[in-house]
């Protein structure tokens, strides 16, 4: 099966919408890769940037919060990393 131009792409499949909050276009729903793409998309280099951003914004509570945070960001930083050098 041949994969549409925007699979996995995240600025086609996740955009910026005008108020400032990420939207799924319409025609993503009637895909039938639509989970696959959006997974994809979300495992990119852009789409870990993404995660990373939305995890900074996450209230955590106490040092366990913290820490487990802290872990979190160190793995994807690690990924982001791993994606550049792959380029």
């Amino acid at each position: 099966m041949v994969k549409k131009d925007c699979f996995g792409i995240l600025e086609k499949v996740f955009p910026m919408g005008q108020e400032g909050l990420r939207e799924v276009p319409s025609g993503c729903f009637e895909c039938d890769e639509k989970k696959e793409c959006l997974k994809s998309a979300l495992e990119s280099r852009d789409g870990l940037a993404f995660r990373d951003e939305i995890l900074s914004r996450t209230p955590v509570d106490g040092l366990a919060g913290r820490l487990r945070r802290w872990s979190e960001k160190k793995f994807l930083d690690r990924l982001i990393k791993q994606k550049g050098e792959n380029r």
